[in-house]
């Protein structure tokens, strides 16, 4: 049961689009909701040169890390006060933290006492970012102890999930969530595997039949023998117009290992829908 929620917010496209799902999340769950910015230090300690600057006469320079120290902190509060807004318009109640430190620690540290942790695909500094994810989205994914929601640029309310699945403990452990969650929004579900064996991959299915049998579930389930896994699962999003996806960050081909693995890469790349990231 998902009964609280942590967003982070930086005041870009991609984290408002986190925070309209953490508010819809919130509100169809009956969950607190907690949202979080913080101010990056690695961006306070690259102004090292310009203190050397003011050190060496250059009086504009002086003190410059704690000038901008105080910008960031005082733009961190300004975004957690016009996400407070629009919470309050939509009937929410949420405590906010403005927090120091490096991004990822902090949200992983926050998120210890949080069920869910919902973050933008990308963040402010997303035109400096290189790979599948901006660079502190990554970070988190890796780091956060609680599974971890990331959303695409739109918001759209989840009707139609899927999970993929792949007879795993870590694929066991998010259909356990999947099936909660779906109960809790009344959704449907669709189990996907993907399997060259038939044999394989009907009784994989199986397996996921008898657990979710006692949930009052509609769900269906897919077997696809063609094509390599990751284009299999971002193909089927997008053929049958899926607007949730959960995977498990450690499948067979171990997905999320200290960095990011080619399945989920390729999934949240190419995948146009929110992805319930499992560790």
């Amino acid at each position: 049961m998902i009964k609280s929620i942590l967003v982070g917010l930086d005041g870009s496209e991609h984290a408002r689009t986190a925070g309209a799902y953490a508010l819809w999340l919130a509100e169809k769950l009956g969950a607190r909701l907690t949202a979080m910015h913080v101010v990056d230090l690695a961006t306070i300690e690259g102004t090292f040169f310009h203190d050397i600057s003011g050190s060496l006469g250059f009086e504009p320079y002086l003190d410059l890390s704690s000038k901008i120290r105080g910008a960031l902190v005082e733009r961190g509060e300004l975004i957690l006060e016009a996400f407070v807004k629009e919470a309050g318009a939509a009937g929410s109640t949420i405590e906010v933290v403005n927090s120091v430190g490096i991004v990822a620690n902090e949200i992983a540290e926050h998120a210890r006492i949080a069920d869910l942790v919902i973050i933008g695909h990308r963040g402010a500094n997303e035109k400096y970012s290189t790979g599948l994810l901006g660079g502190n989205a990554e970070s988190i994914t890796r780091k956060s102890p609680k599974p971890v929601f990331v959303t695409p640029l739109e918001f759209q309310p989840c009707t139609k999930p899927l999970l993929a699945y792949d007879g795993s403990t870590k694929a066991a452990a998010v259909m356990h969530q999947a099936a909660e969650l779906c109960v809790q929004l009344g959704t449907g579900l669709t189990v996907l595997t993907v399997n060259p064996d038939e044999a394989r991959g009907r009784g994989v299915l199986e397996e996921a039949r008898k657990y979710l049998a006692p949930y009052n579930l509609e769900v269906s389930f897919e077997l696809q023998q063609t094509g390599n896994a990751p284009e299999r699962i971002a193909n089927f999003i997008r053929e049958r117009e899926h607007d949730l996806l959960f995977i498990g960050a450690y499948g067979h081909s171990r997905i999320i290992e200290m960095v990011i693995g080619s399945t989920t890469e390729y999934v949240l790349r190419n995948a146009e829908c929110p992805v319930y990231l499992h560790r």
